[in-house]
């Protein structure tokens, strides 16, 4: 298998395996048995795709990437997009191995592993397209895909709430995004994105209201603030494996379409990026400072979630108002190390809330008040969480203190006041998570168990595996980050590279 056949392999499987999926559960829920092999179908495809991510990571060569032509449409296969496949495949795969037992007594278990892989399908196109029309299709599907999932519980309220608020919001967002294409195409002449940098050396007027429209459009799903709101309600009420991949996939998607279009817009990267650095300090601040006051551990991990964004976008702002690609570099490995936290995170917080909730029918939220003294009972599920929320917290020797702290590197070395203020903003900013990070951790470890933790249900083993890996794949990197390198840095420089004539 060469380089070409691993790229469309590893797009289309998603899309092969998503009737699979259903046509398998929805024909076992017709016998009256329990649908079993939509899940492991699902996970079988992802294994595949990641097999095609591997074939094309050693045949491709690094710096340039792969250009495949599927009929009319050209995509292409750099740094950027493997970066982005990647997460998007080893995070779905732990939520497929998480959600079989999680979700068996739903109704709908039928249609949720076959959007599943909609969406992540979606998201692996949308990483590799070249122009912006079929940008904004494959962030339409996942748009489509994504709703379908947060609006999955449809006899809760809270969960159609959540649902057609995102669907609001996320058509209001794909309006000014096909109002922005169509400025750039009439000054431009074309959707491609090298043909766009290839005629302007300049920018004008009307291409810099394109810009801000990408930035609103491609942002409200990037969970800018302030257009944010959807995304605790979303993180809320939706099953806890989409949850992990809204916080640890969706929003990185938003993000990564957002560079795309900017940067095709190549003329005015200083100036984008300075507009990146001041999102990055009112993410982070106005994330942690509303996370702190949240008493729903979801919720509160939603609002942890725009803090989370905000050093990703300290990273990257930087990266290319000083042209920094050890800063830019920084961002892309935090977006990768901040989908295993955050998805872990998640996960775990679903394993507590299906033992302590979901097993006995209920669909409340789980409190800080209900985790309390979960340790003694689940001892696994309490100590993975209490990985991720102190790697979230940036502490070492893990994963999110790695990732944080080239960021800070990279902001230092641009050696300028904006980003030298922005750096120390992000370390006091990481310090003030730790005020809901911690007091979390201390409640799981409480020596008196909570009413709801005396009176809750195991936890399955097959739910318990994926976290065990997530935790794993987050020690190491926090021992040995230099793991990541070569495709940080091929990120960095893919992202560097759109934004130079």
């Amino acid at each position: 298998m060469d380089a070409n056949m691993a790229v469309i392999g590893l797009l289309a499987l998603p899309f092969i395996g998503a009737p699979l999926t259903y046509l398998a559960d929805r024909l076992a829920l017709r016998r009256g048995d329990q649908p079993r092999f939509g899940q492991w179908i699902a996970l079988a495809i992802l294994l595949l795709s990641l097999y095609c991510l591997s074939v094309f990571w050693f045949s491709s060569p690094l710096q340039q990437g792969t250009w495949v032509l599927v009929g009319s449409v050209a995509l292409h296969w750099d740094g950027l997009s493997v970066l982005l496949a990647l997460t998007t495949i080893l995070l779905g795969s732990a939520v497929t191995l998480f959600s079989g037992s999680y979700l068996a007594e739903e109704k709908a278990h039928d249609k949720y592993f076959s959007l599943l892989l909609l969406m992540i399908g979606s998201i692996i196109g949308l990483g590799a397209s070249n122009d912006l029309f079929n940008l904004w299709l494959w962030f339409e599907l996942m748009a489509v895909s994504t709703y379908l999932l947060v609006a999955f519980y449809p006899q809760e309220k809270g969960s159609l709430e959540a649902g057609v608020k995102y669907l609001v919001q996320s058509a209001v967002g794909s309006v000014l995004i096909l109002l922005a294409i169509s400025i750039t195409y009439t000054y431009a002449g074309t959707l491609q994105l090298d043909g766009i940098r290839a005629r302007f050396s300049d920018l004008n007027s009307a291409l810099w209201v394109a810009g801000v429209l990408f930035v609103i459009g491609f942002g409200i799903k990037a969970a800018l603030v302030p257009l944010h709101t959807w995304l605790p309600d979303a993180h809320a009420q939706a099953p806890s494996g989409i949850s992990a991949m809204l916080s640890g996939v969706v929003i990185e998607a938003g993000l990564v379409a957002m560079l795309r279009a900017l940067m095709a817009l190549g003329a005015a990267e200083i100036h984008w990026g300075i507009l990146l650095m001041g999102f990055g300090a009112i993410n982070m601040l106005l994330g942690n400072l509303l996370a702190l006051r949240q008493h729903q551990i979801k919720r509160l991990l939603a609002f942890s979630s725009v803090a989370q964004v905000g050093y990703m976008l300290a990273g990257i702002g930087v990266g290319l108002a000083y042209q920094q690609p050890v800063a830019l570099a920084g961002g892309m490995f935090h977006l990768f190390t901040h989908a295993l936290m955050k998805g872990l995170a998640f996960l775990a917080v679903g394993a507590l809330l299906y033992a302590l909730v979901l097993s006995h029918r209920q669909h409340t939220p789980l409190t800080l008040e209900d985790v309390c003294g979960a340790a003694q009972r689940y001892p696994l599920a309490s100590l993975t969480l209490a990985i991720a929320l102190l790697g979230l917290g940036g502490l070492p020797p893990l994963a999110g203190f790695m990732s944080k702290w080239q960021i800070l590197v990279g902001g230092f070395s641009a050696q300028t006041d904006a980003s030298v203020a922005l750096m120390i903003l992000a370390g006091l900013n990481s310090v003030l998570s730790l005020g809901y990070y911690a007091p979390i951790v201390n409640r799981l470890y409480r020596h008196q168990p909570s009413e709801a933790v005396l009176r809750g249900n195991p936890v399955p083993n097959v739910m318990i595996l994926p976290l065990l890996i997530l935790s794993l794949g987050i020690l190491v990197l926090g021992f040995v980050p230099s793991l990541m390198n070569p495709i940080n840095d091929w990120a960095a420089l893919s992202v560097l590279g759109l934004g130079m004539h």
